[in-house]
């Protein structure tokens, strides 16, 4: 039997984000397209015994290695390179988290390790991350320069981008992310809504609560003159980092209470409910590597409105309305004006949704997790 190990940690993180869904997504996909011989094990830290319960219903067909050291303590160590006990067999990372260390693939042809990098913000805009974090992925990265066998990117954008830090050359291999398999509209979506307290019609944002997620370009778009006066902002999202208070930066920008309405970290039947009833949704993002959110609406039919970064143009690829990021004092103005010209166009609308619906059946977990089985055969 040959067994493909996985790095699941990021799946039961405080803040998991999109790169827990990533990693709950593609381990579930591997384990669903496991080649004939093959298994795929979970390798976490040493997290609670009620999280490892929610794991294995999360994953199930996983069977879970729990390692010695807390999260905190083992990303320091494998940082270091303190990690050859982890290291043995194929690896898979769906982030920078892996246990890189030096091994001879000549000598010991079953030992691989393949690492994903899912964006270069903490070298392009480090500014909008913590200093740990940047530290930290840098420092991985490096280390994926030196000993991994591979490096799994989720765009060509990023494929370019990472090239120009550091040469990895054909050790790279771009395999997407896709929406979530759990994200469909619900029979009760009615009560959803009523409980939620959707309006009628609104404008949509959905993410971590962070910096370089741009909602403060947003929220200042939505108190902008030429922004529609009668459709409200609905935010969908766990808390990050960065104090990102989103009644406090409506506040400042002008935007009443009743224009704001934050939902914070939600289920995905009640997502796929705000999804499906969004007027429009707005991904304002500064840097992305993929933009799962983006794909997220279009798969549910609704109309996309997003930023230039050159990941998320990738991934739209046309199907959204494209909003230029620079100069960045006028970025909520040029959003303010795309949001007024899809709310107020019918016609337009129904055009994005059809193009939408249409660039998101590009995407499939499956085909996310055979590329990369077939990826690992290759090696």
């Amino acid at each position: 039997m040959t067994t493909l190990r996985v790095i699941v940690d990021q799946v039961v993180a405080p803040v998991p984000g999109g790169i827990g869904r990533y990693a709950e997504e593609l381990t579930r996909g591997l384990v669903e397209t496991a080649p004939d011989g093959c298994d795929v094990e979970g390798i976490v830290s040493a997290t609670a015994a009620s999280e490892l319960d929610r794991l294995r219903a999360l994953l199930p067909g996983v069977d879970l290695s729990r390692t010695a050291l807390p999260r905190r303590e083992l990303s320091v160590a494998w940082q270091l390179g303190l990690a050859r006990t982890a290291a043995h067999g194929m690896v898979h990372a769906p982030s920078v988290l892996a246990p890189l260390v030096r091994h001879d693939p000549l000598r010991d042809p079953g030992t691989q390790t393949v690492v994903t990098v899912h964006d270069t913000v903490p070298w392009t805009h480090p500014e909008t991350l913590t200093p740990r974090g940047v530290h930290f992925h840098k420092a991985m990265v490096r280390r994926a320069f030196r000993y991994a066998d591979a490096v799994v990117v989720p765009t060509h954008a990023v494929a370019e981008e990472l090239n120009g830090i550091h040469r990895f050359g054909d050790r790279l291999r771009v395999i997407g992310g896709a929406p979530s398999s759990k994200l469909r509209v619900p029979v009760d979506a009615d009560l959803r809504a009523e409980r939620l307290g959707l309006p009628e019609r609104y404008v949509l944002a959905v993410g971590t609560l962070e910096p370089r997620k741009g909602l403060q370009h947003l929220i200042a778009a939505m108190a902008h003159p030429e922004a529609p006066s009668d459709v409200p902002l609905v935010v969908a999202g766990p808390d990050g980092w960065g104090d990102v208070d989103v009644h406090e930066t409506a506040e400042r920008a002008g935007l009443p209470p009743e224009a704001v309405r934050v939902l914070g970290r939600i289920d995905d039947a009640d997502l796929a409910t705000v999804y499906d009833r969004a007027s429009v949704f707005v991904f304002p993002s500064l840097a992305e590597g993929f933009g799962l959110p983006v794909i997220e609406a279009m798969s549910l039919g609704t109309p996309v409105v997003h930023s230039d970064d050159a990941a998320v143009r990738e991934v739209a690829a046309d199907a959204g309305v494209t909003v230029a990021r620079e100069p960045l004092d006028t970025y909520p103005t040029r959003l303010a004006q795309a949001v007024f010209q899809v709310v107020s166009d019918e016609n337009l609308a129904a055009q994005l949704a059809v193009a939408g619906l249409d660039r998101a059946r590009m995407f499939d977990w499956r085909d996310s997790a055979l590329e990369t089985w077939q990826l690992h055969a290759d090696l």
